[in-house]
């Protein structure tokens, strides 16, 4: 079977320029659509429908479907639709037949198109109304089928079933029917007009459809977008009052730590002086007492600084400048002697100038082999009122030049 490939209106067209029956094929996934199906393909079908039919398939999911069914209303699936030039269906089958069936089927329907082209030229513009009667007897091959053709037959001949019977009912009948087949409009033309305004309507209802589908979108993407800002506000809010509670509990530690380390050192301040009180015989061994706390408190805290300067100078970072300007230098271990860091000196330089010794810039002060021979520190830059103050250490942070 040839199939027509374009739209609805552009068959009825084709079909028009030809003065050929306009064959819809409405199929559904079923079993009875794929066997109706392979009925119309049969080669037999495909000879008889050759040359007189314009056919169309549809499916009944599709927006062609829709339109059809506006017009002539679709109550089985499958169906086929043989409609004439009027816009009147000449005969409709439901359900699936043979091919053998159906070859019969488009015969008859041949007839009838034949007859009523030959009745229009006969009898003008009445035959439009008299001869486009649609049949009213199948030729199923079962009752089921039979009932199902019949009730879509009287569905779709209705607006002409008077017409139908015009050879049993008298001529007067016949005659006061045919001037009101002349004063109706040509079928064909609304039929046009039915189908460009229901393909308005639909092209209408799909951009509502569409707008109202991107109205909808649009208010998915705000509530999703406000939805993420809140969860990122609470999210941040939780981890700020998680912060806060963080820093609160960590400086309560400390102040509770504080303020047990000054409770222990008050006590052992009180013990103190409640001794030096109990053993003190008179006011200047009282006083001796409280001096003697006061130093050992001194001491105390001579000692923290000192811990506290050691744990801070790790590292001795020195500079070795040459006599011609240049320098290279080295970081060392602050407990380290300084006969590490003129062994590295040596090493670097060499036998470039002999013999060298080690000095400092400001104050300038040469080293000797004694200095050398020292172990402990790398002392720092001292003054030659600093003695041999063994707590003068390098701070980490500078850099001293020999």
């Amino acid at each position: 079977m040839l199939w027509f490939q374009g739209a609805i209106p552009a068959a009825i067209a084709s079909a028009k320029r030809s003065g050929a029956v306009f064959v819809v094929f409405v199929a559904g996934d079923d079993e009875q659509s794929t066997q109706m199906a392979a009925s119309w393909e049969d080669e037999k079908v495909s000879e008889a429908s050759s040359n007189s039919f314009v056919a169309i398939k549809i499916d009944t999911k599709s927006e062609a479907c829709l339109q059809f069914s506006q017009i002539y209303p679709v109550v089985c699936v499958p169906s086929s639709f043989f409609i004439g030039d009027s816009g009147i269906p000449l005969e409709v089958i439901a359900g699936s037949v043979s091919a053998d069936e159906l070859v019969t089927r488009i015969h008859k329907v041949r007839q009838m198109h034949s007859l009523k082209g030959e009745t229009s030229e006969a009898n003008g513009s009445q035959s439009e109304s008299s001869l486009s009667t649609p049949s009213t007897s199948f030729e199923p091959n079962n009752t089921s089928e039979n009932t199902q053709s019949r009730n879509v037959e009287l569905c779709e001949a209705s607006p002409t079933s008077d017409t139908a019977t015009g050879g049993e009912k008298s001529d007067h009948a016949t005659s006061s029917q045919e001037p009101r087949g002349c004063s109706n409009p040509r079928p064909s033309e609304d039929l046009t007009v039915k189908v460009e305004r229901l393909t308005k309507k639909l092209e209408e209802r799909r951009e509502e459809k569409r707008k109202e589908e991107e109205q909808r979108e649009i208010k998915k993407e705000i509530e999703r977008r406000k939805t993420g800002k809140e969860m990122l506000d609470y999210k941040r809010k939780q981890e700020e009052e998680l912060t806060k509670r963080m820093l609160e509990e960590r400086n309560r530690e400390k102040a509770e730590d504080r303020a047990a380390r000054e409770r222990i050192k008050q006590q052992i301040a009180l013990d103190r002086a409640e001794r030096a009180a109990r053993f003190a015989k008179t006011k200047e061994e009282v006083e001796a007492a409280k001096a003697a706390a006061l130093l050992v408190k001194q001491a105390e805290m001579e000692v923290k600084r000192d811990a506290s300067a050691r744990e801070r100078s790790t590292v001795a970072r020195i500079q070795f400048r040459l006599p011609d300007g240049s320098y290279f230098t080295n970081q060392f271990p602050s407990d380290a002697p300084l006969e590490e860091a003129r062994q590295f000196a040596a090493q670097t330089v060499g036998n470039t100038y002999g013999n060298f010794s080690l000095a400092t810039m400001f104050p300038r002060r040469e080293f000797t082999k004694e200095d050398f021979k020292k172990e402990g520190k790398i002392y720092r830059l001292r003054t030659q009122d600093d003695g041999e103050d063994e707590n003068n250490t390098w701070n980490g942070n500078s850099t001293q030049q020999m």
